[in-house]
Formats: C-alpha cells, structure tokens, sequence
C-alpha cells in the first residue's frame, strides 16, 4: 500500500469536506470540539509529528510550540493548512532518512512510521467530519483493513481491553482480512489470522475500523459468541 498517497489523499478529502461547511458546529464523535478543533487538531498533530522528525527527536515536543502549529484565520486558508499537513510529514521524513529512529508513544521508531499513523489519523478524523455533518463516509476495503491493524498494533503496546483467556475475531467481509486478539496474563497478543474466539464482529472494513475507534457501530455489523466481550473491549480502549 501506498502509504504517503493515500495520506496526502485523505488530507485533501478532509478539507474539500469541509468547504462551505459551517466550522463551528460540533463534532458529536469528539465531545466538546467544533470542526475548527477537530481541523486544528489534525494539522497540528501532522505538524507536531514532522518537527519531531526534522528535529531527530527522541522526547515528545509541547504540541503548544509546534512551528506553524496554527492554521490561518480565514476559512479557505485554514482548509489549505490542513490540506497540505501529511506533505509536511512526507517531507521532514524525506530530509531526515526514513530509517532515523524517532520518538513515538510506543517507543522509538523508524521515522518513515509517522506516514502510516499520520494516515489513519486522517482516515478516522475524516470520519468524524463526516459524522457531524451527516455526510457519507466510505475507504478502500485494504486501507480500512490496515486501519484496523494499525489501531490493535497500537493497543498491543498500550492497553490491555481484554482479561486473561478471553479473545475477540474480527473478521472483515469484503477484503482478505481478519484478526484474533487475545488477552493474556503478560498483556494482549494478536493474529492476522481466522482463530476461535470468545467473541467475533463481523463486517465491511470500514465499518470495522469505525466500530474499534468509537465511532459508530453500523448495524452491518455481526456479533457472534459473548456479546460483553466486544462491550468490554469497547469500554477498555482508548477514545
């Protein structure tokens, strides 16, 4: 997959989304923000992650002191910001050699690891656009099925949303793409791969990646074994 395309890509579909939109209305997915803090968040955030590159850092720098870190005050100029924040990262990565190791919140990583968290920064913000609007929201069923992966692979490192023994499938049904996540006494463990489960969610990718983050739950979606296990893991991941 082409990791820095699609993030200049869902960048832009942010912004045309938001064209004429009224940018002080709420955001209900991120309680308290207005699509202007939502905007704002996501370009800086892009911001935030080049500089870290640029700078070869290995501690988080204050989001506060971000170079460029505000968007302009007019509307246009602020979707042109945000527009244009991945090429900000693809670029910093560029300068910096995509095998520097950076800071991340899993620990340090390749800077070239940025393009894809970037990525679904974007995707699921996009969603979130979308939500308050009431428009339609749709991704390329492997770009979702990398979503997916991409948030489990975060949550092996920081969180434990499952006891020990018990395990959830998520399976999604129209691209190759499945997952079995266990919670084990060390910490939580997963496969890419069809397993038995406790529990299983079953359901287009998309529908998927927006049901792990919180986003909506689509009735699309199948729920198979032990419903408080997919309760429990929703309830114990992070917002």
């Amino acid at each position: 997959m082409d990791y820095a395309a699609a993030l200049v890509d869902q960048d832009r579909q942010f912004a045309d989304m938001l064209r004429g939109a009224d940018l002080s209305a709420p955001v209900p997915t991120c309680p308290g923000w207005t699509l202007t803090q939502l905007l704002r968040h996501l370009g800086r955030g892009h911001r935030w992650a080049a500089q870290m590159i640029r700078e070869h850092s290995t501690e988080p720098i204050d989001p506060r002191a971000v170079e460029g870190g505000k968007p302009p005050a007019d509307d246009e100029g602020a979707l042109e910001w945000v527009a244009g924040g991945g090429q900000i990262v693809l670029d910093a990565v560029a300068a910096a050699d995509a095998d520097t190791r950076v800071w991340t919140a899993v620990g340090p990583r390749p800077a070239s690891w940025w393009i894809r968290r970037r990525l679904h920064e974007s995707t699921v913000h996009r969603a979130d656009a979308a939500i308050a609007l009431g428009a339609p929201y749709s991704l390329p069923a492997d770009l979702a099925a990398d979503g997916v992966t991409e948030w489990i692979e975060l949550l092996v490192v920081e969180q434990q949303p499952l006891p020990d023994g018990v395990s959830l499938h998520l399976h999604a049904t129209d691209v190759d793409a499945e997952w079995t996540v266990r919670g084990t006494a060390a910490g939580l463990t997963f496969e890419p791969s069809h397993s038995k489960a406790t529990a299983a969610v079953r359901g287009p990718a998309t529908e998927l990646l927006l049901a792990i983050t919180r986003r909506r739950s689509d009735p699309s979606l199948e729920l198979f074994g032990d419903d408080t296990v997919w309760r429990t893991w929703l309830d114990n991941t992070p917002f």
